[in-house]
């Protein structure tokens, strides 16, 4: 382990940090599979009811890593559609954790989230950047596509006018737009977001963690499935939360008040 993630927890609330601070935050095939580690381990413990995803020092996430495409680059000509699939996968199955973790995820976002670092805050459940936070789909700089979920995202936020104008042109967004654009929630004085994101991480994860999982397995799900299927699959995890102790505390919790 090198280190280049970071996972702590107090009070139910996990913090995920990227931990490359000397080349903001970029992401290379290390990061990948210590994220992959952290966030499969934040989805199997039952006692964490929400996760916050931040970067160290001064930049959420620059992306990926350059140096890590150069060596793609000088690679034998044979091998690089292959390692480059086998990357892929590794990316898709960090961002695929993100965006099913079944709790709330709230990306806290420092600095710059460029790239692959603005998809990976896109895969979390909420944004809340500080003020001199800004976003950039910066692939076509770089002659590449968005690859980390972002052409799935980013229109269901923004719209897909916008997100077209967004990846054609890999525009700055300052935090101030992002938030008037719906790309990020809410944004606040750089020396509270980390306590703000922890506040709304409490908030967000302070319920049924049975509720809560099926309940986002289903908005999630909601804009590519009809109005009879959201029924039906809301009738099969209805049907779960009718048998977990939470509902049954409530139930008992609610009569008992009603006796005084």
């Amino acid at each position: 382990m090198s280190d280049a993630i970071l996972l702590t927890t107090d009070s139910g609330i996990a913090t995920l940090t990227l931990n490359r601070p000397a080349v903001r935050n970029a992401i290379d095939d290390a990061m990948r599979g210590e994220m992959i580690a952290a966030l499969e381990a934040v989805a199997a413990d039952p006692a964490i009811k929400a996760l916050v995803v931040t970067g160290a020092g001064t930049a959420f996430c620059a992306g990926g890593d350059v140096r890590g495409m150069k060596n793609r680059l000088e690679a034998p000509p044979e091998d690089v559609a292959i390692n480059g699939w086998r990357r892929q996968a590794r990316t898709h199955r960090a961002v695929t954790l993100l965006h099913h973790m079944p709790k709330p995820v709230i990306a806290a976002v420092n600095g710059a989230a460029a790239g692959l670092g603005a998809d990976v805050a896109l895969a979390c459940d909420f944004i809340i950047a500080g003020e001199k936070a800004h976003f950039t789909m910066s692939f076509l700089a770089r002659g590449l596509i968005p690859d980390g979920g972002g052409m799935y995202f980013l229109p269901r936020r923004v719209g897909l006018i916008r997100a077209k104008e967004l990846v054609f042109t890999a525009r700055r967004v300052d935090a101030a737009e992002a938030l008037t654009i719906g790309l990020a929630d809410r944004v606040v004085p750089d020396a509270d977001l980390a306590a703000a994101a922890q506040d709304w991480a409490a908030q967000m994860g302070a319920h049924s963690i049975a509720a809560l999982a099926l309940a986002k397995a289903t908005l999630d799900r909601s804009l590519e499935t009809s109005f009879e299927q959201v029924l039906a699959i809301g009738s099969q995890s209805q049907a779960i939360c009718y048998t977990t102790a939470e509902h049954r505390a409530s139930v008992a919790a609610f009569l008992e008040k009603s006796k005084k």
